[in-house]
């Protein structure tokens, strides 16, 4: 309601709050499984000299790193707001995302040169059917693992979950591109099947690259979510419409798992202000029940006849 006081932290409801068990199992696996498919890649690499497979291991090596920074961003996401963060520390989510994001493009960049540099240079490569072996095995554990984290990620309102899922599904993707490229080497014996292929797949992680950082500019600037805003305003109708009021001055940002909202609500002269607290109290309630993340709104109450005068008063 109303007041200059700091808003509390969030306290989530049984059904809103996030499993933070959950969470960090998710990135613990993450990270346990990255560094597994790192040391596979590179082993897989240094018996074939494919700079396709150099490719996926390159994307490995930033998803350790990637993983890492993102494991610190949920951890410091999840402590409550305090005295120099009265909102408290969710928008680092969206760093994360975007650092992810630049990392991934650093390693697409890197395919890129390594690939063409082989091409001019000369190609050998060996032990092919091995190493496609080490890919395959990779891919699979990749898919099953991004698949899991986004699924975690959504179901917690989590974008750092969100991010490393579809970070790890890009490489999951990539490693079936190499494998594709590897077969075709193995059918028809032409070596340079094999950087084509790891170009291709470079390309690909720049496109996913550049969607995760646009995803984290928008949250650092409180983009609006149509989504969100969609749902919000049809429950908001909704409870406004059956007590006969009104409404306007809607504004929100979503941070992480949190949405921020403040509106005016518009009442009838002659309201009293305990009626008024009683209605808006109702209201928000209703709003947070119905919000997919925890919703924390604050309400202006102000008579309907004449708002727009006394706004432009005291403006």
């Amino acid at each position: 309601m109303q007041g200059t006081e700091s808003p509390p932290p969030p306290v989530f409801t049984e059904t809103q709050k996030p499993s933070v068990q959950q969470q960090k199992f998710a990135i613990r696996l993450s990270l346990i499984v990255g560094i597994m498919m790192l040391l596979g890649k590179t082993y897989a690499y240094s018996i074939t000299g494919s700079v396709a497979i150099l490719s996926d291991a390159a994307e490995s090596v930033i998803h350790v790193f990637a993983v890492s920074f993102a494991a610190f961003s949920l951890w410091l996401s999840l402590k409550p707001a305090d005295e120099s963060h009265p909102y408290g520390h969710e928008k680092v989510t969206f760093f994360s995302a975007g650092m992810e994001g630049m990392m991934i493009a650093i390693a697409a960049v890197y395919i890129i040169y390594v690939s063409i540099a082989k091409w001019v240079s000369g190609l050998e490569l060996q032990n092919l059917e091995e190493g496609t072996l080490f890919t395959v095995g990779a891919a699979v554990i990749n898919a099953g693992l991004g698949g899991y984290l986004v699924w975690q990620g959504k179901r917690n309102r989590s974008l750092v979950l969100i991010a490393n899922g579809k970070h790890v599904l890009t490489d999951s993707w990539t490693s079936f591109a190499v494998i594709i490229g590897l077969l075709l080497v193995l059918w028809t014996r032409w070596l340079p099947f094999d950087p084509i292929t790891a170009i291709v797949a470079a390309l690909n992680i720049l496109w996913s690259a550049g969607k995760l950082i646009r995803q984290s500019v928008g949250g650092l600037m409180d983009e609006a979510d149509p989504a969100y805003e969609s749902q919000f305003r049809k429950a908001l109708d909704e409870e406004t419409q059956k007590r006969d009021l009104n409404y306007h001055q809607v504004r929100y940002r979503v941070s992480g798992a949190t949405m921020w909202a403040e509106l005016h609500l518009l009442f009838p002269k002659g309201t009293t202000l305990e009626r008024a607290h009683e209605h808006a109290t109702a209201i928000e309630q209703a709003l947070k029940a119905t919000s997919p993340v925890y919703l924390n709104i604050i309400t202006h109450l102000e008579p309907e006849e004449d708002h727009d005068q006394r706004h432009r008063e005291i403006g």
